[in-house]
């Protein structure tokens, strides 16, 4: 048996030219299975959990081309890879419900900070204790996942130094939180926020990695991975959720693998520790992704991303093997050795092509892939 596995998927809509237009309020209105945000701009989808990576694979690719047939009714509309606006409009937030409260907050206080794409992936994990600790696991590592899924190095038609300018500019709210020590910790922490107004709602609590559940925070089934970049291939989006889902398998039967246990970091301060030093690693992969030099929880000795992330590989593939899903993990080899999006679109540039040209080619492979992907795997699909 696998993990149960779903993905709340955050995308683009514009045209072929690479302009991001807001199309949201018409199409959550009209096509079932498809939310708002609240700037127009951004609308997300959520796949059901499921255990198998072949399903999550057509449930995937399946609502994009439902969306993708919808935008041509509309007009000469598509889907915009990247994590960005990379070619304009971040001087302006586009309002998706005029009348929302909360929307009218996020704008407010935020503005277009916000306005971004990403992949949120969910695991199910329903006993607390041993959420809260895959939970201290992955956020430690959640840089490695930020740096195989960076794809958003321009904005407004520039490249902005950053591989990942969705996590250098996102708002992370609040501003500190701590590596959760338990359930109880965890429940504590959300209402101190609550009162102090820290935290609007409990699901204002937008750091790299969550616990949530249908009654947060006293009801909890799953770990959500929120530091991702929007991963335009769903083949690579796969590999790197296999690769979670690998780690998470062997924590289960490593306990040293949780960091308040295996840091050799001192233990007086090793909660601070730990929080400051993956903020800096957060914001090392923000920049550089898998080029970056981080920082490892175990002891603090300086890795890179790339040899970090193969070592991963080595440790996790035996559990990913013996549970059959090898396949879709060994994907991840060509991504560390080819690069991500961003390295990709960055290397496209520094050929000679303009911003727009990158994303106007990307945004037809996009579609071109997705087609491919639905007419040879998903065999119920019927446009």
């Amino acid at each position: 048996m696998l993990l149960s596995k779903g993905f709340e998927v955050e995308l683009y809509t514009g045209t072929p030219a690479g302009e991001i237009v807001g199309l949201s309020d018409r199409i959550a209105a009209e096509l079932e299975g498809f939310v708002r945000e609240p700037d127009s701009r951004n609308v997300e989808y959520t796949t059901a959990p499921r255990y198998s990576y072949d399903q999550l694979l057509c449930d995937l690719v399946i609502p994009r081309q439902r969306l993708r047939h919808f935008l041509l009714k509309m007009g000469n509309y598509t889907l915009i890879p990247g994590s960005t606006l990379s070619l304009s409009g971040s001087d302006r937030f586009h309002r998706s419900d005029p009348a929302n409260p909360y929307h009218a907050y996020i704008e407010k206080i935020y503005g277009t900070k916000v306005v971004t794409a990403s992949i949120h992936i969910n695991i199910g994990i329903n006993d607390p204790e041993l959420l809260m600790k895959a939970c201290r696991l992955i956020r430690v590592e959640a840089p490695l996942y930020l740096a195989l899924s960076a794809s958003s190095p321009f904005l407004d038609g520039k490249p902005t130094g950053y591989h990942s300018t969705r996590w250098h500019t996102f708002p992370q709210t609040p501003a500190r939180v701590p590596i959760f020590e338990s359930h109880n910790h965890f429940i504590q922490w959300t209402e101190a926020q609550l009162v102090a107004k820290t935290m609007q709602n409990v699901r204002h609590l937008w750091s790299s990695v969550r616990p949530n559940g249908d009654c947060r925070p006293y009801k909890l089934n799953r770990l959500e991975l929120r530091i991702c970049d929007m991963v335009s291939d769903p083949i690579a989006l796969l590999s790197i959720t296999a690769l979670l889902e690998a780690r998470l398998w062997q924590l289960f039967e490593q306990p040293d693998l949780d960091p308040l246990v295996g840091s050799r970091l001192p233990e007086g301060s090793r909660n601070d520790d730990l929080v400051a030093l993956t903020a800096a690693n957060e914001i090392a992969a923000a920049r550089y992704s898998l080029g970056a030099t981080l920082r490892h929880w175990q002891d603090g000795r300086a890795i890179a991303a790339k040899d970090w992330l193969q070592r991963l590989y080595g440790e996790v593939y035996p559990y990913a093997k013996e549970r059959g899903f090898s396949c879709f993990l060994s994907p991840i080899l060509r991504l560390i050795k080819k690069g991500n999006e961003a390295q990709r679109w960055l290397t496209q540039l520094d050929a000679g092509h303009s911003c727009k040209e990158v994303v106007v080619g990307y945004t037809r492979r996009m579609a071109e892939r997705e087609r491919k992907l639905a007419g040879q795997i998903c065999q119920n699909w019927v446009a």
